[in-house]
């Protein structure tokens, strides 16, 4: 199956705590079907103290389901669905409301 969202992707938050927050992608687990964006979702960590590095409470950002994200249209700015066309033999995205090819 195609990726429909890609690392490096512009997305935005749909449900829960950030809703309607934009940020990049910057992980996708695919075996669980969540991505990481940056700046989004971010949970608290703490790191004991070591040589190398200071410790205590640490930000970290917590993966998000990936049907709780929809791209942005590179276009108009807004969320939108992802399609696919073969365009010079080469399987495309394309966004569904302006119809603008994402990457190729």
């Amino acid at each position: 199956m195609a990726a429909r969202i890609k690392k490096g992707d512009t997305v935005l938050v749909l449900a829960g705590k950030d809703k309607g927050k934009r940020g990049q992608v910057i992980e996708i687990l695919k075996k669980l079907d969540k991505v990481v964006v940056s700046g989004i979702n971010s949970a608290i960590t703490h790191k004991k103290q070591t040589k190398d590095n200071a410790g205590g409470r640490v930000p970290k950002n917590a993966p998000l389901h990936i049907s709780n994200v929809a791209l942005l249209d590179p276009k108009s700015d807004v969320a939108t669905r992802v399609g696919f066309i073969v365009k010079d033999g080469k399987k495309v995205r394309v966004a569904k409301k302006s119809g603008e090819v994402i990457d190729g």
